[in-house]
């Protein structure tokens, strides 16, 4: 079972527990129905395959056909999917299937704006690991929809020596040696800096990524000319919508920005249940 499926299997252990009381209720087993799941606002899509296992969680008897591609553009009260099947699924899988779309296309929406913002300007926009617990895959792939890339996944994939790691090495020059010898060879070391200095230092040690920390503009392009190729650069800290502009043309390569997942709001959709004629 991989972690998308877990999460499902604990939001329907959450949400419906032993059982629906409402619907069981109401509703008898082998009663059949439509539900339809429309926009009501403009958004991009992200999401839809966890849609699909919810609601095959509940039954495989589900019949799911999706009007749009994830990352796709969709409007107001367009209809994103229809699904035919138990109606006992419909109503238990309902709210379980919208809070998962709502999120990730929410996160895709709000990166998808950053996007255009950048206009075709040569920067990489990526994410951070500023994720919910638990959900990383799954934001993650919900940026890549709004058409941004991804930082490192989690610890394991990717080095990144930060303050932390500097203070209890002693130096930046001995943190990147200790990880050299420990890494694979092709692996990149990326070092967070926060003065001119730091940078100097991250330059001289091999870096092959610097990380300006919260710099300011003027101090990122002296920054980027110091550098001057020996490294790639990423700006982070801080990179709002209004300055992401002018971050990108400091002539930074990246942009790293927490807020394209803990700070999307979720987008809103709704599902129309009806029984089988």
């Amino acid at each position: 079972m991989d972690l998308t499926d877990r999460l499902i299997q604990l939001a329907i252990e959450e949400d419906v527990g032993p059982g629906d009381i409402t619907t069981e209720s109401l509703v008898g087993p082998d009663v059949q129905g439509r539900g339809i799941i429309i926009a009501k606002e403009p958004l991009v899509l992200a999401g839809l395959d966890v849609v699909k296992k919810v609601f095959e969680a509940f039954g495989h008897d589900i019949l799911y056909k999706p009007e749009f591609n994830d990352g796709d553009t969709v409007d107001e009260k367009e209809t994103v999917l229809t699904i035919d099947g138990s109606l006992h699924a419909l109503l238990k899988g309902e709210r379980i299937a919208l809070n998962f779309l709502q999120r990730l296309s929410g996160i895709a929406t709000h990166t998808r704006s950053y996007v255009k913002k950048l206009g075709n300007r040569n920067v990489r926009l990526v994410d951070t690991r500023k994720t919910t617990p638990g959900w990383r895959e799954l934001e993650k792939f919900a940026v890549r929809m709004g058409g941004a890339h991804n930082h490192r996944m989690s610890l394991y994939d990717g080095v990144l020596i930060k303050d932390n790691h500097i203070a209890v090495s002693g130096s930046i020059k001995k943190a990147v040696e200790t990880v050299r010898k420990n890494v694979p060879r092709d692996m990149k070391i990326e070092v967070e800096v926060t003065s001119m200095d730091e940078a100097g230092e991250a330059i001289s040690a091999g870096a092959d990524i610097i990380m300006l920390d919260n710099m300011t503009t003027d101090m990122i392009k002296k920054a980027v000319e110091l550098i001057c190729g020996k490294a790639l650069v990423e700006v982070s800290g801080g990179v709002t919508m209004d300055s992401l502009r002018q971050l990108a043309d400091t002539g930074a390569d990246i942009i790293s920005v927490g807020a394209l997942t803990h700070s999307a709001r979720a987008v809103d959709l709704s599902m129309r249940i009806s029984c089988e004629s």
